[in-house]
C-alpha cells in the first residue's frame, strides 16, 4: 500500500495535499465525532487500517456490526475510484487486514472474560447502580475476601462472599464497619438483575490476557481486535462501559513506561463513548481523566467515537490531540451551542468559517486537526476522508465463522474454567463445621485444660499479623481492579 506514509496515518486530502496523523503523536489520543450517518464508522475504519499497516495493534468495539468488514478486501465502486482520484492516492488497492473477533457473550467471536476481582468494587458498584452505603458494603466484602485469601472470580463467588459477610455481620462490623442485611439484600438483587442480562458468561476464567490484544501478523501488520458489541450495548450498556474502562485500567497497570516512541504500542477506539461517562460519579470521572492522561506514557492511544464533543467531559476532551469532526445538526438552541463549542475547540484557520462548515459537511467530509510532531495542534482543515481498502459493511455468517475458527486464540478461551475459589472454599468450610464433633461441655473443658490468659502471646500476635499481611498483599493483587492503581498508589 503506497498510500500509507511510513511516519503516519493518511486521513484524507485537503486543498491539494494529504492530511496525515503523525505516528509519533498517536498516543496523544483523539476524537471522532459527528451526527448519525455522517461517516464516523468509515473514519474509524480507515484509522484502524492505517495503524495496522504501521504495525500497531488495534482494539475497537463494533456497535453496529459493520467493522468486521476490515477482514475482507473492499469491492470496486465508481465512487471509491472518484474519491481516490480526487485525493490523489497512488497505488491504492483493495486489501484485507488481520482481524480477531471477540464477544463478551461468546456468540460472535472468541469469548471475553474477566474476573470479579479484576473489575473491582469501584466499577462494580457503578455497574450495579449502588448508593453510597451499599458501595461501602461492597468494598468491605472485597476487603474481607482479600484478608482471607478468598478468590472472587465469578458471580457465584461474589454471592457466596456477600452471604458470608451478612451471616457474620457482627464480627465483620468490629474491623470493617457496619454491614446491614438490607444493603446485602439490595446488592444480591442487583446481581440477579445483572445475571439476567448475561453477565454470568462474562465473569470467570480464563480471563482475557491483554498481551493477546497486542499481536501482529506474519507481515508485521498490527492485529485489529474487534469486540462485537451489538448485543452487549442493547442488553447491558453499563457492562459495555465498565468493560472498556477495565481494559484501559488493565493496560495502565500492566504495560511498562515507554517514554517518547515513534508510534503507539496499542490504539483503542471507544465507540458510543458517552456510555463510559453517563451517570458516573465525580470520583470515578476524576479517575478516568487521570488514567487517560497517564496511559499515554505507556504508549497507548485512546480514540473516543461519539455523536457530539459534548459527550466527553472537558477534562478528557482537553487531552485529545487528533480531532475529526463530521457534520453536526443545528435544529435547536442546544444544537447550535454544541456546534459553536465544537468549532471553538479547533485551532482557527483564517481560510475557513469553521462554525458554518460544521453544519454543511457532506458525508465523508470532516474538519480535521492533528497534533504535529512538535506537540502543537495544526489549524483546522476541511478534509475529504480517504476510502477504506477493506470492505465497507460486515462479513456474512460463513465468513465470520471461518475467521473465528482460524484464530490461534480460539482454543485458549473457548472453554470456561471453574477452579477452587471463594464459593468452593466457603462451602468446604461450612461442610467441615457441620461434620466436626461436638465440643465437650464447658465444665469438662475447664477441668481438663490448663487455664490460660485470654490475651494472645507476642508470638501468636506476630504469626497472625504475618498471615494477615500475606493475605492482604495477595488480595491487593487480586483486586487491583479497574482504576485500582490510582486509588491508593502510583506506579
Amino acid at each position: 500500500m503506497t498510500e500509507q506514509t511510513p511516519t503516519g496515518v493518511l486521513i484524507g486530502g485537503a486543498a491539494g495535499r494529504h492530511i496525515v496523523q503523525p505516528a509519533a503523536t498517536g498516543n496523544r489520543h483523539g476524537l471522532v465525532a459527528g451526527a448519525t450517518g455522517t461517516g464516523k464508522t468509515v473514519t474509524l475504519q480507515i484509522l484502524a487500517e492505517g495503524w495496522s499497516r504501521l504495525g500497531v495493534p488495534v482494539f475497537t468495539a463494533d456497535i453496529k456490526g459493520d467493522l468486521s468488514g476490515l477482514a475482507a478486501a473492499g469491492r470496486a465502486h465508481p465512487k471509491i475510484d472518484e474519491r481516490v482520484a480526487r485525493i490523489g492516492i497512488p497505488g491504492y488497492a483493495a486489501e484485507a487486514l488481520p482481524v480477531t473477533l471477540w464477544d463478551l457473550f461468546g456468540r460472535q467471536g472468541i469469548p471475553v472474560r474477566l474476573t470479579v476481582s479484576e473489575l473491582g468494587p469501584l466499577l462494580l458498584s457503578r455497574l450495579l447502580g449502588l448508593n453510597d452505603t451499599q458501595t461501602g458494603v461492597l468494598y468491605a466484602t472485597f476487603r474481607v475476601a482479600d484478608d482471607n485469601g478468598l478468590l472472587l472470580l465469578d458471580m457465584k463467588d461474589l454471592r457466596a462472599m456477600l452471604a458470608w459477610v451478612g451471616e457474620h455481620a457482627r464480627e465483620v462490623k468490629l474491623e470493617y464497619g457496619n454491614v446491614s442485611p438490607a444493603s446485602i439484600g439490595a446488592i444480591q438483587r442487583r446481581l440477579l438483575e445483572l445475571e439476567s442480562q448475561g453477565a454470568e458468561h462474562v465473569f470467570g476464567e480464563p480471563a482475557l490476557d491483554i498481551r493477546d490484544l497486542m499481536t501482529r501478523d506474519a507481515d508485521g501488520r498490527g492485529m485489529i481486535n474487534i469486540l462485537d458489541a451489538t448485543e452487549l450495548v442493547t442488553r447491558s450498556p453499563g457492562l459495555y462501559g465498565c468493560f472498556l474502562l477495565w481494559l484501559l485500567s488493565e493496560l495502565f497497570e500492566e504495560l511498562p513506561e515507554r517514554g517518547d516512541a515513534d508510534r503507539p504500542c496499542l490504539v483503542l477506539f471507544f465507540d458510543e463513548a458517552h456510555l463510559l461517562f453517563d451517570q458516573a460519579p465525580r470520583a470515578l470521572l476524576d479517575k478516568i481523566e487521570q488514567v487517560v492522561r497517564l496511559v499515554r506514557s505507556k504508549g497507548v492511544g485512546v480514540y473516543f467515537v461519539t455523536q457530539s464533543p459534548a459527550d466527553i467531559p472537558d477534562d478528557v476532551l482537553g487531552q485529545l490531540g487528533l480531532k475529526v469532526q463530521h457534520a453536526l445538526r443545528a435544529f435547536t438552541p442546544r444544537d447550535r451551542k454544541t456546534v459553536r463549542v465544537a468549532a471553538e475547540s479547533f485551532r482557527p484557520n483564517p481560510a475557513l468559517d469553521t462554525e458554518r462548515l460544521l453544519t454543511e459537511l457532506a458525508t465523508g467530509e470532516a474538519l480535521v486537526s492533528v497534533l504535529a510532531a512538535d506537540g502543537a495542534p495544526t489549524p483546522v482543515e476541511h478534509v475529504l476522508v480517504r476510502p477504506p481498502t477493506s470492505r465497507i459493511g460486515p462479513l456474512d455468517a460463513a465468513e465470520r465463522a471461518a475467521l473465528a475458527a482460524g484464530s490461534v486464540l480460539a482454543g485458549k478461551y473457548a472453554t470456561s474454567v471453574d477452579r477452587h475459589s471463594a464459593y468452593e472454599e466457603l462451602a468446604r468450610r461450612a461442610e467441615a463445621r457441620e461434620t466436626r464433633p461436638a465440643p465437650p461441655p464447658a465444665a469438662a473443658r475447664e477441668a481438663s485444660a490448663p487455664r490460660r490468659s485470654n490475651r494472645q502471646s507476642v508470638a501468636e500476635a506476630m504469626i497472625k499479623s504475618t498471615v494477615r499481611a500475606i493475605g492482604s498483599a495477595f488480595g491487593r493483587q487480586l483486586v487491583r481492579g479497574i482504576l485500582g492503581s490510582l486509588l491508593g498508589k502510583r506506579r
